[in-house]
């Protein structure tokens, strides 16, 4: 089901049929390093971890992952969207790209996409970002979407400390 189009790309929800893009997207290296590793390293596995997050998600919370595809070919690219995380009070914007897809403009292209959707379709007032502090990439993305550093949060998991992106404060100024 396609949720959102750009001038590029679809985004659609997952299903269990997209568990070989999703295996291979949880195990590339770059994804580990930045986001973690997820423990998925079957098919049969993929296809759980798409049902407990994406489609759970789309059920519960009316938005999820999504993945994105290239519109001139239908390639995966990667996902991009809304995850419900229960240690935070917002909405968390999400993006991993296999890396033959990195420094193209699909992440930005797809996840201002994902905020505008978040605001006008979702009917959410606030979206906020975590993101590993060296992962220099992504932090340069969410500031070009208007997330600013607010602090170091850990993770209840993990223990892991990640960098809390919210949306910037605009200044009012008087006459």
């Amino acid at each position: 089901m396609r949720i959102l189009e750009t001038e590029r790309l679809h985004l659609r929800r997952l299903t269990p049929d997209d568990a070989p893009f999703m295996l291979g997207l949880l195990n590339e290296p770059a994804f580990i390093e930045n986001i973690g590793d997820r423990g998925v390293r079957t098919l049969e596995a993929a296809r759980e971890y798409i049902a407990r997050g994406a489609v759970a998600s789309y059920g519960q919370n009316g938005y999820g992952l999504y993945m994105v595809e290239l519109k001139r070919n239908g390639a995966p690219a990667g996902i991009c969207g809304l995850v419900k995380r229960p240690f935070l009070a917002d909405a968390d914007l999400g993006f991993a790209f296999l890396p033959a897809y990195w420094s193209q403009g699909y992440a930005h292209e797809s996840a201002a996409a994902v905020m505008r959707f978040a605001r006008e379709q979702a009917g959410l007032a606030r979206v906020v970002a975590i993101v590993s502090p060296d992962n220099v990439p992504s932090i340069r993305l969410l500031r070009k979407l208007g997330l600013e550093y607010d602090r170091m949060i850990a993770l209840p998991d993990s223990g892991e400390e990640c960098a809390l992106f919210v949306p910037r404060q605009v200044q009012e100024h008087g006459c």
